[in-house]
């Protein structure tokens, strides 16, 4: 959640804070290479459903980046609370993604 909320083209709501710090600070490749390891990592999550790890980390992914769209719209950039929203917000849905497993 916070590397798609730090990625290239997303502004600091501030010039000050934590925001200001982070803003932009990450290249698509990172985005990318980043976003494939986690879905990796989540393939052996659940034992016996390889996918259900992977479409977690997705369906989460899927909410994260409209929510973030809307967050910077709303707000002209990201500030240190909309990083730790994300992160909350991204944690909760892949492990409800998780859990969820009939």
């Amino acid at each position: 959640g916070v590397t798609v909320a730090c990625r290239r083209g997303v502004p600091a709501a501030r010039p000050d804070g934590l925001g200001a710090m982070v803003a932009g600070t990450v290249g698509p490749m990172a985005l990318t290479v980043g976003a494939v390891a986690v879905v990796l990592l989540a393939v052996p999550a659940v034992p016996g459903r390889p996918w259900q790890g992977p479409l977690a980390v997705a369906a989460a992914f899927a909410v994260a980046v409209p929510l973030l769209t809307h967050v910077v719209r709303r707000l002209g950039g990201i500030t240190g609370d909309v990083l730790g929203a994300a992160v909350e917000v991204v944690t909760t849905l892949v492990y409800l993604g998780l859990v969820l497993s009939g």
